[in-house]
């Protein structure tokens, strides 16, 4: 197993990504040629997190475009588009998939000189270099959130936005890493994340390699453990920030930031700008995916009892723009009012 993980990588003309559906059981990779199959890796979570989503995106592209290399332009840029439409329409929330399937097919479009075999090659080197982009965003994140965590104390966190759910170090998980690293005596305080269990099966498995001390908590909890004053911070990734700096994060994010702003603990998100959509103005906005029954009742013993129970799965909730106390980017730290802080980023 690598010392440093990255969930999605290209290798001898193939995507590979870390099966994370196995975690933390079993370590495993799967490889494929095929566009089509990256897409369904995403839709089933072999792929998860909003800047691995984008990366595998543009890799699902890549490939495209290497099957048709040998076509006619036009054949090319009709099989390209295809793939394109394919994987645009796996998960709707995560706005980096949409950034890099576009960044993706605005250097087709501007590149009318070269032929199919040339472009092709061109498509792979954007999509490497998104991977390689991301990655460094990551780092950078690490480098302005870290002196936001306090020095010592708990910090919590939810979902997984680790190296697992990016281009390699993490966002939220990034920053506490960073800190760790920098010396801060911190200790986590990780959410299950249910119903999917990220928190306890990623989160806690890659703490586990970096030697950072973690307590698993379930999602219950959190308050408990704010009202004893155990946890001084709480940071998350995000999938998608409005302009005005309303956020879409993983189910459950919601509550911790009012528990974390009855309590009077910093609430912040990390995350690149790619998962900044300006287009999209306020929360309300934001689309949220609903995913299958069977993994809400998945955790429950005799659940196949319930053939007719009605149940409900959004994969995301919106935190609202006054309840986060600050987002941090890879171009900095935005503070309230978003709208301007933002922008001004961009």
């Amino acid at each position: 197993m690598p010392e440093e993980i990255f969930p999605v990588r290209w290798e001898n003309n193939r995507v590979l990504m870390i099966d994370q559906n196995r975690l933390p059981k079993e370590y495993a990779e799967l490889s494929t040629d095929d566009p089509e199959e990256v897409a369904r890796w995403i839709e089933t979570m072999v792929v998860r997190g909003a800047p691995a989503i984008g990366i595998a995106g543009a890799y699902g592209i890549a490939l495209a475009a290497l099957k048709s290399k040998d076509k006619p332009r036009d054949v090319f840029t009709r099989d390209v588009l295809a793939a394109r439409e394919r994987l645009a329409r796996t998960r709707p929330t995560a706005v980096n998939l949409f950034w890099a399937l576009d960044r993706m097919v605005k250097v087709m479009e501007s590149s009318n000189e070269l032929g199919s075999s040339e472009l092709a090659q061109r498509l792979f080197e954007e999509a490497q270099k998104i991977h390689e982009e991301d990655y460094t965003m990551c780092r950078r994140m690490g480098e302005y959130g870290a002196p936001l965590l306090p020095d010592e104390g708990g910090v919590l966190t939810h979902c997984n936005a680790g190296a697992l759910a990016t281009g390699g170090y993490g966002t939220a998980l990034g920053v506490i890493r960073a800190a760790w690293e920098a010396g801060k005596k911190i200790h986590v305080f990780v959410d299950e994340t249910r119903p999917r269990l990220q928190g306890a099966r990623l989160t806690a498995w890659e703490l586990t390699r970096l030697g950072i001390p973690f307590t698993l908590i379930t999602d219950n909890m959190a308050g408990y453990f704010m009202k004893k004053g155990f946890i001084k911070a709480a940071v998350t990734g995000a999938d998608r920030i409005a302009a005005n700096g309303d956020t879409a994060n993983k189910i459950g994010t919601y509550s911790v930031a009012v528990l974390s702003k009855a309590h009077g603990i910093p609430f912040y998100i990390a995350a690149p700008l790619s998962t900044i959509d300006f287009n999209c103005p306020d929360g309300e906005h934001i689309p949220i995916e609903e995913r299958d029954k069977s993994e809400v009742l998945s955790v429950i013993p005799g659940a196949e009892a319930y053939t007719k129970i009605e149940v409900a799965n959004p994969a995301f909730d919106v935190t609202p723009a006054e309840l986060i106390t600050a987002i941090i980017t890879d171009r900095g730290v935005a503070s309230p009012p978003y709208s301007q802080s933002l922008r001004s980023l961009k």
